[in-house]
């Protein structure tokens, strides 16, 4: 932009005033941009630091996770300083494990809760016990109950 406004107002001898006016782009952010001119264009990109991880370590800590698959990410990360492996933090441990899909849980088995309640099949194959109260002219029993899962009859109740 900086260069196609200097090259028309050579030509057509008009301001650069009168040409910002014509783009409707404000003087202000034409300046801004005149300015930065011929500079790197570095803001917003990723700039390597110092302090991240390289590709070697993140490969060591991959190489000594498939050598001690039972570990948590923690431990390893102290087993691999004792070890004179690689000195990460344990984030960085959690992160490059959990990038390569290295923490998923597969022995976890999956919740049953919403499912419902499962019917038992047979008689006095699942209990269920209830406790509530009863009032009787201000003294409150305690009413205890076992109920059969599959007839839904009482098996025993006893007031006290």
């Amino acid at each position: 932009m900086v260069d196609y406004v200097r090259y028309w107002t050579d030509r057509a001898e008009t301001s650069a005033k009168t040409i910002l006016r014509w783009l409707d782009l404000a003087p202000s952010k034409f300046h801004t941009w005149k300015d930065r001119y011929g500079k790197a264009n570095e803001h917003n990109g990723q700039i390597p630091r110092d302090h991240w991880l390289e590709a070697w370590e993140r490969q060591a800590i991959l190489d000594f996770h498939d050598r001690n698959p039972l570990e948590g990410y923690r431990r390893l990360t102290f087993m691999m300083l004792d070890d004179d492996i690689v000195a990460v933090s344990p984030t960085s441990v959690y992160r490059v494990l959990k990038a390569a899909g290295r923490l998923d849980r597969k022995w976890v088995t999956a919740s049953k809760k919403g499912t419902g309640f499962v019917q038992p099949l047979r008689p006095h194959q699942h209990w269920h016990i209830d406790v509530s109260h009863i009032n009787v002219d201000g003294t409150f029993y305690y009413l205890a109950s076992i109920l059969d899962g599959y007839s839904r009859a009482i098996v025993h109740w006893e007031l006290g």
